[in-house]
């Protein structure tokens, strides 16, 4: 018997995940589940930092809104162009229409202090710590 007889069910395999690759497939409807809002959120002693990636999002189509020490990101993406006469679409596999992605930070934030950039497809928070307010001893008369 030839021993590479043996390894040839999965050389017929791999075969078929290569050709499946290349071949034409049916379109992909867009996704009922929105893409997730990924974040990396850094700690100083005065402020945390978060970066929030949003690709393929316009500046004006992101809003952030602080609560305590809740954020919100929130961002809509739409579909720059439908397909022309003669086209069709392949494959879409991009996320279009509204996600969202709220979490906690340890400490309550200063809104009024807070700012935002957005470049490249990242958008940065700086969100300063509200300072801590400490009890007050009452004299007593």
């Amino acid at each position: 018997m030839n021993p590479m007889m043996r390894y040839e069910p999965l050389v017929g395999r791999l075969d078929g995940l290569f050709n499946d690759f290349f071949r034409p497939t049916l379109v992909w409807e867009n996704q009922a589940e929105p893409a997730p809002i990924r974040v990396d959120v850094r700690e100083t002693p005065e402020a945390y930092t978060v970066q929030a990636e949003l690709p393929g999002v316009k500046k004006d189509e992101i809003h952030v809104e602080i609560e305590g020490n809740e954020v919100t990101i929130s961002a809509e993406t739409r579909r720059e162009s439908e397909a022309k006469e003669g086209e069709k679409w392949l494959r879409t596999e991009r996320f279009f229409g509204k996600t969202a992605r709220r979490f906690a930070l340890p400490q309550e934030l200063d809104e009024g202090k807070a700012n935002a950039r957005f470049t490249d497809g990242v958008l940065e928070l700086t969100l300063p710590k509200k300072a801590a307010v400490s009890g007050r001893k009452l004299d007593i008369q």
